[in-house]
């Protein structure tokens, strides 16, 4: 593997239209696993990843009202109870369509994502409360249930809620809205509320607080702000 290797590798993703952030994590995925090599000795030869600059952050979220306005678009069922899950817990789709029945405490009012019987990892699982809206919809969906899978079609699990997804960001009026930006949107308000970096990493999933405060103080209404009392003249 060498520099020359990683330059090609990156020029050939852009020209099959990957975006930068996902070359840059395709090759940061190779570096780590290098690395792990070296160091249990599987390889001796150090391996020369060069890694694409890093892009900013994506930014885009939604304010509270288009955020109220997918709901109100999403046809009732399992697509408009993601979406409410999505915004309340800020859980990436796949952890909310692998969540079943079981690790949902109605009593303790919480949500475990993680599933104690997975030996794999996965990313971001944490066990998070559940508030009113969210507790209304599970609810509701607990009633007619007919799995053990939280969000289901038919009695069976959902594979993917792209089509319903996109199907009501359209009727919200919206565009360029992903899954994903749902959990930014909640990261994000909860930094507006003034909400610690610490209880959103956990929130969030996060083993490194750091992740947190570096995508998400920008946000928080007091960032910086102490600071820039101190250059007044």
């Amino acid at each position: 593997i060498t520099t020359a290797l990683c330059r090609q590798y990156a020029a050939k993703r852009a020209k099959a239209k990957r975006k930068p952030g996902t070359i840059w994590t395709e090759l940061n995925h190779l570096r780590i696993v290098t690395n792990w090599a070296r160091k249990v000795r599987l390889i001796t030869e150090p391996t020369a990843i060069e890694l694409p600059r890093k892009p900013p952050p994506r930014d885009k979220r939604l304010t509270r009202a288009e955020a109220r306005a997918l709901i109100d678009a999403a046809e009732p069922g399992h697509i408009r109870l993601a979406i409410v899950l999505m915004l309340t817990t800020a859980a990436r789709s796949g952890a909310i369509l692998d969540l079943t029945w079981d690790r949902v405490d109605f009593e303790r009012g919480q949500i475990m994502y993680a599933d104690p019987e997975d030996d794999a990892h996965r990313k971001g699982r944490a066990t998070v409360p559940m508030n009113n809206l969210a507790r209304t919809e599970l609810e509701a969906a607990q009633k007619v249930a007919l799995s053990e899978y939280v969000v289901e079609w038919a009695g069976r699990k959902v594979g993917s809620i792209k089509r319903g997804f996109a199907a009501s960001v359209e009727r919200a009026g919206l565009s360029g809205v992903t899954p994903h930006i749902l959990r930014h949107t909640a990261a994000s308000l909860m930094a507006e509320s003034g909400t610690p970096m610490d209880e959103i990493a956990q929130y969030l999933g996060h083993s490194d607080p750091g992740i947190t405060f570096k995508v998400y103080a920008r946000f928080s209404p007091g960032h910086l702000k102490k600071a820039s009392a101190a250059l007044e003249f």
